[in-house]
């Protein structure tokens, strides 16, 4: 089992419009994860999102247009990987990921010999419930998902990871963009290049601010949105992963 004593982290934080949770964000980042570089995407944020991540002291990746999740975290990746470092924690804008967690996800990667550590919802921890279309579609992604990389997952649309080494580098060249594809592809992706995905169940809390990305009268659309992520992932071709030092 490798240890990443020696690896530098990154908390990477897309975040698009959220001037008022994210100084509450990057506060508990600081308490919780003192000796951990904060960098934040301004994903093509209209409000003062930029000013307001640098009047916190943080580094900051002023993106010209809204790219979504995905193309915000692969620029993070490659500003990563540009930077030296070589371990990344996506955490969310909005308050609801609890940065109490990121040593955890990063403990995990140790314990596990992991590559990517999901944090999961739906894991026996924390009261986080979501019903009707979107609850189908998530479980019935979450068992492909799990037997395509023989490991349980209960959670493969969580936007609360850490990556590893070996992640970093392959997802700093080919991390998906689209809708979904950022979770469902990105560990398809991921098992192509036989990297070892584990997850750590996590609470999830409600936003501390600004407005969800989708509305609940969408969840049937996302269901179908959901299920065509994994298909376009299944028929992508596989790309190998960068190797890394131990």
């Amino acid at each position: 089992m490798s240890s990443r004593s020696a690896h530098r982290a990154l908390i990477v934080i897309p975040a698009w419009n959220e001037q008022v949770a994210l100084p509450g964000v990057l506060a508990e980042v600081r308490e919780f994860s003192p000796g951990t570089d904060v960098l934040v995407v301004n994903d093509g944020s209209t409000d003062a999102t930029s000013q307001v991540a640098r009047e916190c002291g943080v580094a900051v990746l002023d993106l010209p247009v809204n790219l979504g999740v995905g193309g915000a975290m692969r620029a993070g990746y490659k500003y990563a990987l540009r930077t030296g470092y070589d371990v990344v924690v996506q955490l969310d804008a909005d308050g609801q990921h609890d940065p109490r967690d990121v040593s955890r996800l990063l403990a995990l990667l140790d314990a596990e010999d992991a590559d990517i550590a999901i944090g999961a919802r739906f894991a026996g921890t924390g009261t986080y419930q979501s019903r009707g279309p979107r609850r189908w579609a998530m479980r019935g992604l979450s068992t492909v998902l799990s037997r395509l990389l023989r490991t349980k997952l209960t959670d493969t649309t969580s936007g609360f990871k850490a990556a590893g080494p070996r992640a970093v580098a392959l997802f700093a060249r080919d991390y998906p963009a689209e809708y979904l594809g950022d979770t469902v592809e990105s560990l398809v992706i991921a098992h192509r290049a036989g990297l070892r995905v584990r997850q750590e169940g996590v609470s999830m809390r409600p936003r501390a601010g600004g407005e969800p990305s989708h509305s609940p009268v969408k969840a049937g659309i996302f269901l179908l949105r959901a299920f065509l992520a994994l298909v376009v992932a299944l028929s992508r071709p596989a790309h190998p992963a960068s190797r890394t030092p131990s």
